[in-house]
């Protein structure tokens, strides 16, 4: 079915297009009504034309080595899907499939050669929608992708943050409480050995001095380092979040799709229960 100017010009690729070149094109580009839950193309198809959705809402999916189903893009009114390939002639690495009924434009190399030919500005417009789209699968791609949550705090690491890990880690250690140990009782015997000529007799008020000190230090280092335990615990949650959205998406979409499969099997159910009647009354 051949489409009309009025549809092209809501289209924001075509959006500069003037009337005489909206009817050429309108004259060659297509127009496909497509069902709901009718699939578009799959991968592996080879090239055909492209789409242009017009209304509706279709899904752009792919497969990762996981062979995990992967949303690409979901496209908007007069956003394009399936562009590369028609463009390169390969293969499509996606599938597309709509998720209510819709209408897309069907445009092919031809078409596009004649809309570059008669306006070669339209060819940057082009470029500006795909763009557009790149950088939508860029997000979806990084949402999607695994952080290590020890590898993003690694990323704002500091030098003192390093001290401070490193002061808390050998604190809580037995190597600390066996050297500090050793060295209290050696502090300690040597002044008592020494008695009136020590340097800190008995109570030891210098080396209480010197443990206080260095208590004040390490106790805010100490908690330096437990804060950023705690930012690693709410980034490591973050991510667990986003894993259990992603698997809430998963199984709501194996829910839709037992759904459908169920409303099929009553379907066949109700055609069988109907074709039996007539079968008896045959017999």
């Amino acid at each position: 079915m051949s489409c009309s100017p009025d549809v092209l010009r809501k289209v924001p690729l075509f959006a500069l297009l003037d009337d005489d070149e909206l009817a050429v094109l309108a004259e060659q580009v297509q127009v496909r009504n497509v069902a709901a839950r009718e699939r578009i193309y799959k991968i592996g198809d080879q090239s055909g034309p492209a789409f242009v959705l017009v209304s509706g809402k279709v899904r752009v999916t792919t497969v990762d080595e996981d062979h995990q189903e992967v949303v690409v893009d979901e496209p908007s009114g007069g956003e394009i899907f399936g562009f590369a390939s028609m463009l390169d002639e390969t293969p499509h690495q996606t599938s597309a499939i709509s998720l209510e009924e819709t209408v897309c434009l069907e445009v092919d190399r031809h078409d596009i050669t004649v809309l570059l030919q008669r306006k070669p500005h339209a060819g940057l417009d082009m470029m500006t929608v795909l763009a557009r789209q790149f950088h939508a699968s860029q997000q979806l791609v990084r949402i999607r992708s695994m952080r290590n949550p020890n590898e993003v705090i690694e990323e704002h690491y500091t030098a003192a943050e390093r001290i401070a890990d490193a002061v808390a880690r050998f604190g809580g250690s037995w190597s600390f409480i066996i050297t500090f140990a050793v060295i209290l009782i050696i502090y300690s015997g040597i002044n008592v050995e020494l008695g009136k000529s020590a340097w800190d007799p008995y109570p030891f008020i210098l080396l209480n001095l010197f443990l206080s000190m260095i208590a004040a230090i390490q106790a805010p280092v100490i908690m330096m380092s437990q804060n950023r335990q705690d930012k690693k615990d709410r980034l490591r949650g973050e991510l667990d979040y986003d894993v259990n959205r992603r698997a809430e998406s998963e199984i709501q979409g194996l829910a839709r799709k037992l759904h459908l499969l169920d409303e099929k099997i009553d379907d066949v159910g109700d055609l069988l229960r109907k074709r039996t009647p007539d079968v008896n009354a045959r017999s």
